[in-house]
Parts: C-alpha cells; sequence; structure tokens
C-alpha cells in the first residue's frame, strides 16, 4: 500500500476533482477511487506504474489525483484464469485492457454519480457433481471491477462479526481448516447432523438480505447498488429472466452476501438456540456435533423450521444423521459416514507410534467422488494418444493440476491419493507403449523403463517425488 500512497509529481497527470450538492455521496468518491484504483493493481499484475495520494480537504470537499505513468503492459498469461470469462456484452479482459485508463475512469465516474446500472449476468450452466446442474451468473468485466469496488470497502466490517465456525468464502480461512475442527469435534460427540440447504444462492430472500446488510452499513451508496445487483436480469439462451429473489453464484460479491444472509438464518439462531452445541458451516454446507441422536433429531427438526422462517428449505437428499464410530465407540448403526468438502469421514484403520498398535479410528480421506472426479479429468488428458509429445510437455502442462490436488485431497490420510497417482502411472504406460516400438508388445518392459525415467526424473510429477511409480501399479 506503501507504494499506492507514493506522490510521484514528475510524471503526467489526470486530476479529478469530485464535488457533489448531494448528502449521501458526499465523500464516496474518494473512497471509490481508491478501492477501485487501488484493487486495479491487485487485479491486473502487470499495471505497476499506478501511484495514487490524497489531496488536502478543501471547504468539505475531497479531491483525488491519479498518476498514470505509462500504458499498462498487457500479459494476458499473468490475468487470473477465473477472472477471464465474458459476460453478457462479450467483453473480455483484454478487451478491456485495451483502453484500461478510460474504461476505469467510466466505471469510477457512474459509481460516484448514482448513475451505475449493472448489465444482466450471463446464465452458464455447469454440471454437479452428483446430478443435475447449476447456473452460475458470469457478469461483465466492468461489473465484476464495480462489485470488487464495493466487496473491498464492506468486507472488513462483516468479518468482524462473522461466527468462528463460518469458513466459506471468507479471507485467511480455509476447507483445510475447517475438516481439522471437524475431525477434532467428531472424536468429541457420538453424533453428527450433516445438512445441505437445498439452492441457497437461487433463494435467498431480497429483503431479508438487504435488512441484514442495512444493520452494518450506513452509506446508502453500498445498498443502492447492491439491491440493483440482486435484481439485476439473468441472460439464458437469449431470453432475459427476471429475478426476485437469489444472488448469482459467479459474482464477486454473492459470496460475501450469502455468508451475512445465512449468519443471521443460521449462525446467530444456533448460537442463541443452542449455546452448548458445536458446528461447523462452509457456505451452504453445515454439520452440527451432537452428543446423541434423539439431540440430532431434535435439532433437525428446529432447523427445518428456522429454514422456513427464512424463505430457505433442507436438502433432505444431503441431510443425513451419522454415528462416529471408532475403537471406543463401538454400536452397529446403518449410517457411519459421511461427505464433506471432497472428503469421507468414516471409521479407519489406523497406527498409534506410542503404543505400536492399530485401532479404529473416526477420520477423513479424500471421497470415491472426488476420486472419480480426478479419474475422469485424467481420461479427458489422452495421455496414452498423444504420441507425439514429451513427458516434459506433459509435466508442463498437468503436473500444477496434479499439485493442487495432491495439496487438497492429499492433506488427510496422505496413502488414499494413491489410487489417483497409480492410475496416472497406468495411463504413462499406455504412452510409453504407443510411442516407442520396442515396448508395443511388452507392458511389464514398458513399466520398468517408464520406473528407471520416473527415479532419474522425480521433479516431472509430484507422485514420482513421493515414490509412486510404475512398477508398483503392475
Amino acid at each position: 500500500m506503501a507504494g499506492l500512497l507514493a506522490i510521484s509529481a514528475v510524471y503526467r497527470f489526470l486530476p479529478v476533482v469530485t464535488q457533489y450538492k448531494f448528502g449521501w455521496l458526499t465523500g464516496l468518491s474518494l473512497h471509490l477511487m481508491v478501492a477501485l484504483l487501488g484493487w486495479s493493481l491487485v487485479w491486473l499484475n502487470d499495471f505497476r506504474n499506478f501511484t495514487i495520494c490524497y489531496t488536502n480537504k478543501l471547504q468539505g470537499k475531497e479531491y483525488v489525483e491519479a498518476y498514470l505513468t505509462e500504458p499498462p503492459l498487457i500479459k494476458p498469461k499473468s490475468i487470473k484464469a477465473n477472472a477471464g470469462a465474458a459476460g453478457v456484452d462479450g467483453e473480455t479482459i483484454a478487451k478491456f485492457e485495451e483502453n484500461l485508463k478510460g474504461n476505469l475512469y467510466k466505471i469510477w465516474n457512474r459509481l460516484s454519480s448514482g448513475s451505475y446500472f449493472p448489465p444482466p449476468v450471463k446464465g452458464v450452466p455447469i454440471p454437479k457433481k452428483q446430478e443435475g446442474e447449476r447456473v452460475l451468473g458470469v457478469p461483465t468485466v466492468k461489473d465484476r471491477i464495480a462489485q470488487t469496488v464495493v466487496k473491498i470497502i464492506l468486507e472488513p466490517s462483516l468479518e468482524a462479526i462473522f461466527h468462528k465456525d463460518s469458513y466459506g468464502y471468507r479471507p485467511n480461512r480455509s476447507a483445510h481448516q475447517a475438516l481439522e475442527r471437524v475431525r477434532q469435534r467428531c472424536w468429541k460427540y457420538n453424533w453428527v447432523l450433516e445438512f445441505d440447504i437445498k439452492g441457497l444462492f437461487d433463494n435467498i430472500d431480497h429483503v431479508l438480505l438487504m435488512k441484514a446488510l442495512s444493520m452494518h452499513t450506513d452509506q446508502e451508496w453500498i445498498l443502492l447498488y447492491v439491491e440493483r445487483w440482486l435484481k439485476a436480469p439473468m441472460m439464458r439462451e437469449g431470453v432475459s429472466l427476471e429475478r426476485t429473489k437469489g444472488t448469482p453464484q459467479g459474482g464477486v460479491i454473492g459470496p460475501l452476501l450469502a455468508n451475512l444472509f445465512l449468519h443471521y438464518a443460521f449462525d446467530l439462531w444456533m448460537k442463541r438456540t443452542f449455546p452448548k452445541t458445536e458446528f461447523c458451516r462452509y457456505a451452504d454446507d453445515g454439520l452440527i456435533h451432537c452428543q446423541s441422536k434423539e439431540q440430532a433429531d431434535y435439532i433437525k427438526e428446529k432447523l427445518i423450521q428456522r429454514l422456513k422462517e427464512c424463505k430457505l428449505e433442507l436438502n433432505e437428499n444431503k441431510t443425513t444423521i451419522v454415528y462416529c464410530k471408532d475403537k471406543l465407540r463401538s454400536k452397529n448403526y446403518s449410517t457411519i459416514s459421511f461427505d464433506f468438502l471432497g472428503y469421507t469421514f468414516r471409521p479407519r484403520l489406523s497406527f498409534s507410534p506410542t503404543k505400536r498398535e492399530f485401532f479404529v479410528n473416526f477420520s477423513p480421506a479424500v471421497s470415491r467422488r472426488s476420486i472419480k472426479a480426478m479419474s475422469q479429468e485424467m481420461k479427458r488428458w489422452q495421455l496414452n494418444l498423444r504420441s507425439s509429445q514429451s513427458l516434459e510437455d506433459f509435466s508442463r502442462m498437468y503436473n500444477p493440476v496434479l499439485i493442487g490436488w495432491w495439496h487438497y485431497y492429499g492433506f488427510f490420510h496422505k496413502s488414499a491419493m494413491g489410487t489417483v497417482f497409480n492410475q496416472l502411472n497406468r495411463i504413462l504406460v499406455k504412452w510409453t507403449k504407443k510411442k516407442y516400438k520396442r515396448f508395443h508388445r511388452s507392458k511389464t518392459q514398458a513399466s520398468k523403463w517408464l520406473t528407471k525415467v520416473a527415479m532419474q526424473k522425480r521433479k516431472l510429477f509430484v507422485h514420482w517425488q513421493l515414490g509412486i511409480f510404475p512398477a508398483a501399479t503392475e
């Protein structure tokens, strides 16, 4: 931030003087300009020659001077991939950057004058992990920037009041932290109520959400634009769909608003109604730890009523009551496992180094559904059909993906990831047979050769660094 506040008088500058006659807009320009231009430095990694400074306040009016030292250096590869999809206007980040200075100024000018009206979001269907599809509402590039400006200003005040056991879409909080908290509490409590809220992002009530938001900001411009974003229509297959509830899953500010809604609909309700009952929530997925099945049944009924009051619904197909079975809790019940954040919690055989014995422990490992998704992704790569490429080529393209899988799904019970890596080794053996004629008829020889290469070039793939070689998979 020191660089952002540095004053550079030697460069050419564009003075922007804000003078408003509207009471609620006084001071808005300064906040917007700092947030908008400061955020652009993060969003566009190569926009390095941008400095911003404050000038003295004169007669209650705030002045901001922005200095553009030279046009930004455009390197598309440095732009985050998940920010590159175009909205309904078809404008990409690369296109936006062609007139970056002018485009940022237009957004700031419209936001600060109260004349910004968000365009429709683009409805993009994506398949769910289990069945059906989820429709993402993709905003335009300009609208994403506008939403980020509001989020930067609004998020700190909301973070200060959010519950400690809420983890989804929050800065400095991760899924691994949530999983670790659940793991420890499953050892402490005998039962878990696993629940899922049906279509959270599609069913959030606008009136209740705006009521909650108004309790945490007195800035009318934020309330104005949030309400406009909520009501912005969705364009799908050329048809404009009016939205009277929900917030698009795909917008920048949507997850923050969803967390605020559930903070009142669930988090504070749990704290008030069941003060001694611990829970963990990640967005619309949650777990409530109980001492008995009777307690879990009771809380479930109360939760159904509470969500109904907030115009939400429990997804019965994804809501279960689970017995945390292990060495000390050995009763027989029909449901002794649940999935959470890509992991399956269930009884597993573990080894105690201190007692030097095996015992049954209730703990997490990568779920079968996650393994299936990774396996299907590797099949889509079609490595065995790409004999014109080398192992080095595959490493450059796919090892970053493998590293990501390993860091997330290998965090607990690392050996469970062997299933995925062994499948990759088998695919690479097939590639070896196809690429080299001398191995066409010998799978064993191809495997031995690939193992030798793996031991010499371990850094090519993360699982080779872990010692998972092809020979061990045959």
